[in-house]
């Protein structure tokens, strides 16, 4: 019986030719133009050297980009963009522990019943309970140090300007936030307050409105030593060292830079909201007009700017 099925001729070598072709188209990649590389570099070199990241510059301008974030990160790797790798903020970043401080504490018992294990308690009990993380960033030793104050929600960071690293500076904030925004208000944004050991800090009963187990508001503190259990403040601060790098005197600042740096912060588009701005998400959440009652204002994607230039260039 004769086989009907359909048959075809082997040829090794130019098998082999198609095989070597297909490999080698499929590892050639997109070869852009000259002119295709000049219109890229002239939008996202000059975004770079603001201090914006790829993510940032790509998410903003994508549909002008017609290209991924990784041919971003392939030009300039292979040098075609003015910007270069040393401009863009690093990848990977050892922290290091920092060295406690020996000082004095408003309430000596602060701790007891706001420590982590207590703070992972509560928030399995009340599991949609918005989180607010605080912190200090420093400037010179002795001089005006910030308050930053980061809803984790949203990412959005809101900073404010002391004169004294104190327990009072910290108090008087919040009083007058909870003048500016009322009792009902505060109490919908502040309903746990994560922070670290600063001596600070060491006040929590000013910032839930008298303490005791019937306050609205609670604050829990990390262990000694634990920067990571509040990373999402630390790594924030990130935006804020761009800008004001580690040893920088706040001290010829003013409130309405800090207003500014925040703004600039807060404008930057970021993975973890899907491309939205911590500004954006924080409206949708809470309204628009909580911004404003704080002075809180947008920055267009195009115009954020975080580098040193932002508070150098600032009319006073």
């Amino acid at each position: 019986m004769q086989c009907t099925l359909e048959k075809a001729d082997y040829e090794p070598l130019s098998a082999e030719k198609k095989a070597a072709a297909v490999l080698s188209e499929s590892r050639r990649g997109i070869t852009a133009s000259d002119e295709e590389l000049k219109r890229l570099n002239d939008i996202i070199s000059p975004r770079i050297k603001k201090g914006q990241s790829v993510y940032h510059i790509w998410s903003s301008e994508k549909d002008s980009l017609m290209c991924s974030e990784k041919t971003i990160y392939n030009h300039i790797d292979q040098k075609r963009f003015d910007a270069i790798n040393l401009e863009l903020p690093r990848k990977v970043r050892r922290r290091l522990s920092r060295l406690s401080k020996q000082n004095f504490k408003v309430d000596t018992k602060c701790r007891e019943g706001r420590g982590d294990s207590d703070f992972i308690a509560f928030i399995t009990a009340h599991p949609d309970t918005p989180i607010v993380e605080i912190d200090s960033v420093d400037g010179r030793v002795g001089g005006k140090v910030m308050l930053t104050v980061h809803f984790l929600d949203a990412q959005l960071m809101l900073i404010f300007l002391r004169d004294a690293n104190t327990a009072k500076s910290v108090s008087d904030i919040f009083n007058a936030l909870y003048h500016n925004l009322g009792r009902e208000l505060y109490v919908g944004l502040f309903p746990v307050i994560l922070t670290d050991n600063g001596s600070e800090f060491t006040d929590p009963a000013a910032l839930e409105l008298g303490g005791g187990e019937d306050s609205p508001c609670h604050v829990f503190y990390c262990d000694p030593a634990s920067p990571n259990q509040k990373g999402s403040i630390e790594n924030n601060h990130e935006q804020i060292r761009k800008v004001l790098p580690k040893g920088t005197s706040f001290d010829d600042l003013d409130q309405a830079d800090m207003q500014l740096l925040s703004n600039n912060i807060n404008s930057l588009l970021r993975r973890k909201l899907n491309g939205r701005s911590s500004y954006e998400v924080f409206s949708f959440l809470h309204g628009e007009e909580t911004l404003r009652l704080r002075g809180v204002s947008p920055v267009s994607p195009e115009d954020v700017l975080l580098t040193p230039a932002l508070l150098r260039n600032r009319q006073r």
